[in-house]
């Protein structure tokens, strides 16, 4: 199984433990490119990609493209 985290560039609040333990954290500078990233980090074999609540609405593929693709774990994650 392979985990990639994605966040806002300028977020110094979600996942800072998953960053601390050496977990991919992508940070995109432009929200606005998550779906892209997502479609990188498929390709790459990533089945399990966790979002922050401020990029993952940003995204029209959560729904469209991942819906029903049961290999493809998509997780809104918000800081605690």
């Amino acid at each position: 199984m392979k985990i990639s985290w994605i966040k806002c560039e300028n977020d110094d609040k979600n996942f800072k433990m998953a960053e601390k333990l050496g977990m991919r954290v992508e940070k995109l500078e432009n929200p606005e490119e998550i779906d892209s990233k997502m479609s990188e980090l498929v390709n790459q074999n990533y089945n399990t990609i966790v979002l922050s609540n401020e990029i993952a609405g940003f995204s029209s593929d959560i729904i469209k493209k991942y819906k029903n693709d049961f290999d493809i774990n998509i997780i809104i994650g918000t800081r605690k």
